[in-house]
C-alpha cells in the first residue's frame, strides 16, 4: 500500500512526505463495526500535486491538495428496500488511497476528464483495475456555485459514492442547475450529502451536514510511524512504467501517429504495450495502430475478453503487418483470411502459413493476363465507354480480377497489365 501511494504521488507531480504517521477516525456508523478507521490526519502521504488533462481541446490543470492512506468502510446500501438498509462488510480493512482535489473543477465535463486520468494512471501503475461500476474507483462530488464576480466558494452539498463518470457528470450538472435555480428563487442553500438517483438523474438529499467534522481524530496507538528514505522513494520513481500522457506524446511527436490514434492506444496499458511490444519488430506505426483498433479490437469485442489473453503474439502481428507492406499479401487476405487462422493457431509462423493457405499475391505473367482477358471479356460492353472517357469504369474491371483471384492478384501489377490493354485500342 505504501508502495502504491508513492507512485500515485510521483505520478501526479506531489511531493512526498517521509515520515508518516497514522490517525484513528472515530465515529459511529454501521459500516464500521469496530467503531473507528486507520486513516492519516496531520501527514498525508503525498502533498501538493496536480494532474492536466484535456477538456474540448483546451489544457486544463487539475491541483490535488493531499492523498492519504487509510482502510475501506464497508458498503451501506439505501435503495434495495424502502424500509431498511443494508450494510456489506466485504471490503471493510482493504487498503484504500484518497485523492482529495482543490476546489477548481468548474464543470461536469472537467470532471469527467479528470477522472478519466485518474483511472488511466492509476491501471497503468497497476495500483487497482479502476473499475467505477466494481467500486474499485469510486468518488464524492462537493459542489457549489457563487455569483459572477463573487471570489469566496458558496455553501457545498455533497454527492457520495458516485460509481460512474458518466453519472458524476450528470449529478454536477444537475445539482448546478438545482443551487442556481434554489439561489434565484430566494433560497439558502444547505450544506447537507445528497444521492443521486440515476433512472431520474436527479438529486435527493440524504441528511444534512454540520460544518465541522466530528471525526475525533486521535494518533493511532498500535501503528508506529511510517519513515520513508530518498533512496526508497527513488527505486518506486525508477521501477515505475512510462506514463499514458508521455506515451501519449512520444506517439504522437515521435511515430507521427493522429491524436485518435495516440488517444486509444494509450487508454489502456495493455493496449498501449501490446502496441509497443509490435513496433519492437517493425517500424509500421501507423499500420500497427490499425490493426490494433481494427482486426484487434474485432476480436475482443466477438470474444469478450480483454487484450491479455489476446493468443497472437506481437512479432507475429508484425510479420503480418511486414507481409502486407512487401506487397506479398493484400490487405483483405491478411485480414480475413491469414488472421482468423494464427489466432487458431498462434504458435505458427505467418509467412508459412500464408503459403499453405495460397495467400500470397502473384505478379505471374501468365496468371494476370488470363485474370484481365476474362475480366474484359465479362465487361466488354464496357471497353469502349471506358476508351470514350468514362475512366471510373477501370475499377469495375480491377474489382472483376481481384475477385477472380480470390485477392492472389498483385494489384500493382495488375493495374498496370490492365491499363495496357485498355489503352491498347488494337486490342
Amino acid at each position: 500500500m505504501v508502495e502504491s501511494a508513492v507512485k500515485l504521488g510521483l505520478a501526479t507531480n506531489c511531493s512526498i512526505t517521509h515520515e508518516n504517521r497514522f490517525a484513528r477516525k472515530n465515529y459511529f456508523y454501521p459500516d464500521l463495526p469496530k467503531g473507528f478507521q486507520l486513516t492519516q490526519d496531520k501527514t498525508p502521504i503525498c502533498r501538493n500535486g496536480f494532474v492536466d488533462v484535456e477538456v474540448a481541446g483546451q489544457p486544463k490543470r487539475v491541483l490535488i491538495h493531499h492523498i492519504h492512506m487509510e482502510e475501506d468502510a464497508g458498503k451501506s446500501i439505501h435503495d434495495e428496500e424502502v424500509a431498511y438498509s443494508w450494510v456489506d462488510l466485504n471490503r471493510a480493512g482493504t487498503p484504500l488511497l484518497e485523492i482529495v482535489s482543490e476546489p477548481c473543477l468548474h464543470s461536469g465535463d472537467e470532471a469527467f476528464q479528470y477522472l478519466y486520468e485518474l483511472r488511466r494512471l492509476v491501471r497503468f501503475l497497476g495500483i487497482s483495475d479502476g473499475n467505477m461500476e466494481q467500486g474499485s474507483l469510486r468518488c464524492d462530488v462537493n459542489i457549489s456555485v457563487r455569483e459572477k464576480g463573487q471570489t469566496q466558494l458558496g455553501t457545498k452539498v455533497e454527492i457520495k459514492n458516485m460509481n460512474s463518470m458518466r453519472f458524476v457528470k450528470q449529478a454536477i450538472e444537475h445539482e448546478w442547475e438545482r443551487q442556481v435555480h434554489a439561489i434565484e428563487s430566494g433560497e439558502t442553500i444547505v450544506q447537507q450529502t445528497r444521492l443521486f438517483d440515476v433512472s431520474s438523474g436527479t438529486t435527493a438529499p440524504m441528511r444534512d451536514k454540520e460544518d465541522a467534522h466530528d471525526y475525533r481524530y486521535f494518533p493511532e496507538p498500535d501503528l508506529p510511524p511510517v519513515v520513508l528514505s530518498e533512496a526508497y522513494i527513488d527505486d518506486i520513481r525508477a521501477g515505475m512504467p512510462a506514463l499514458p500522457q508521455a506515451l501519449y506524446r512520444q506517439f504522437v511527436e515521435e511515430y507521427q501517429l493522429s491524436t485518435q490514434d495516440a488517444s486509444v492506444i494509450t487508454s489502456e496499458k495493455d493496449i498501449a504495450d501490446y502496441f509497443q511490444a509490435i513496433i519492437e519488430h517493425t517500424s509500421e506505426y501507423k499500420a500497427a495502430a490499425n490493426w490494433l483498433m481494427g482486426p484487434i479490437k474485432a476480436w475482443q469485442n466477438a470474444s469478450g475478453r480483454g487484450l491479455s489473453d489476446f493468443p497472437v503474439p506481437p512479432k507475429s502481428t508484425a510479420e503480418v503487418i511486414d507481409l502486407v507492406r512487401a506487397n506479398k499479401l493484400s490487405s483483405s487476405a491478411a485480414q480475413q483470411q491469414l488472421f482468423p487462422k494464427l489466432i487458431e493457431q498462434p504458435n505458427s509462423h505467418p509467412e508459412q502459413l500464408a503459403e499453405a493457405l495460397q495467400l500470397f499475391q502473384s505478379e505471374d505473367e501468365d496468371f494476370l493476363n488470363e485474370l484481365v482477358e476474362n475480366a474484359l471479356q465479362k465487361h466488354a460492353d464496357k471497353i469502349e465507354l471506358y476508351r470514350n472517357g468514362k475512366k471510373g469504369l477501370f475499377g469495375v474491371f480491377m474489382s472483376e480480377i481481384m475477385k477472380g483471384s480470390n485477392g492472389r492478384a498483385n494489384p500493382k501489377a495488375a493495374t498496370a497489365l490492365l491499363r495496357q490493354k485498355l489503352e491498347n485500342t488494337e486490342s
